[in-house]
C-alpha cells in the first residue's frame, strides 16, 4: 500500500509510515485496496469496449485502402484476379511467399493476436449493462480464441449458436457441460505451452453445481477459472507466435 501523506509505498502491516511518520489506518488500507480494484475493473472495461469496437470497425487484417476498398492481404495481379500472397514460380506451381534460404525453416506464421486480458469484472458489468448480450459475445470470442490456440488437439469448442440452442433445449445443463469440456481442454493443452494448470473441467463443474448453493457465486468462480486459464493459454500462444 501507499502512504496517504507522502505517497511512498510501504508494507501492508505498517502502522506508521517509515518515511514521514504519518499513521496508517486500516480504513486507509481498505480505501487503497478498493481503489486498486476499481482501477483494475476500469482497465478491464476499457479493454472489453475496445474489443467490441474492433469487432464492428474491423482490424488490421481488413484495412481500407486509399480507393475505399478493403483487402485481407490479397493483391491484384493486373489481370483482374487476386492472389493471397502466392506466386507462380514458372513451373505451374505456387509458393507461399517464402523463398529458399539455404534449407532454413521459414519464419513462423503470424496470424491474429488472441485476447489474453479478459476479466471477470468486465464480463459481469457489461453483461448487466447489455441485458446479457455481451455475455454471449464473450462466450463466442472465448470459444474462437481457444479453438485457435488449441488447434490440433483433436477437439473443438462449440460456438455460440450451439451454446445457446442446446442450453435452451437442456434447460441450462449443456452450458455446464460446455464449461466442463472447456476446462478440461485448457488443462490438457497447458503442457504444449509449458504451463501448469491445476483446475480442470471437474473443478469448474463442481463450482457450477454446488457453488450455486453458496449465495449463487459458484458460476462466477467457475467463469473466473475459465477466464484465467484461457488468458494463460492465449498469452502463451501469442508469445510462441511472436504476437506480443
Amino acid at each position: 500500500m501507499f502512504c496517504e501523506k507522502c505517497g511512498k509505498e510501504i508494507p501492508d502491516s505498517t502502522k506508521f509510515c517509515p518515511f514521514c511518520g504519518a499513521p496508517v489506518s486500516k480504513a486507509q488500507d481498505f480505501v487503497n485496496k478498493a481503489g486498486e480494484a476499481f482501477n483494475a475493473a476500469e482497465q478491464e472495461l476499457g479493454s472489453a469496449f475496445d474489443e467490441v469496437k474492433q469487432s464492428f470497425t474491423g482490424n488490421s487484417a481488413n484495412q481500407q485502402n486509399a480507393g475505399g476498398q478493403y483487402n485481407g492481404g490479397y493483391q491484384n495481379n493486373g489481370a483482374g484476379q487476386y492472389n493471397a500472397g502466392y506466386q507462380n514460380n514458372g513451373a505451374g506451381q505456387y509458393n507461399t511467399g517464402y523463398q529458399n534460404n539455404g534449407g532454413q525453416t521459414p519464419p513462423p506464421y503470424r496470424g491474429e493476436r488472441l485476447k489474453d486480458d479478459r476479466g471477470l469484472a468486465s464480463y459481469i458489468i457489461l453483461s448487466i449493462i447489455t441485458c446479457g448480450i455481451y455475455g454471449y459475445y464473450f462466450i463466442y470470442k472465448m470459444a474462437h480464441d481457444v479453438n485457435v490456440a488449441c488447434d490440433g488437439d483433436g477437439e473443438n469448442t462449440s460456438g455460440l449458436v450451439a451454446f445457446i440452442l442446446l442450453s435452451m433445449i437442456t434447460c441450462g445443463i449443456y452450458a455446464w457441460y460446455w464449461y466442463y469440456k472447456l476446462g478440461n481442454r485448457l488443462a490438457n493443452n497447458a503442457g504444449r505451452y509449458g504451463l501448469g494448470i491445476q483446475e480442470n473441467g471437474t473443478t469448474v463443474l463442481m463450482w457450477c453445481i454446488f457453488g450455486t448453493l453458496i449465495c449463487g457465486i459458484g458460476p462466477f468462480i467457475a467463469m473466473r477459472i475459465l477466464i484465467k486459464n484461457s488468458n494463460m493459454i492465449c498469452n502463451a500462444y501469442n508469445r510462441t507466435h511472436g504476437l506480443m
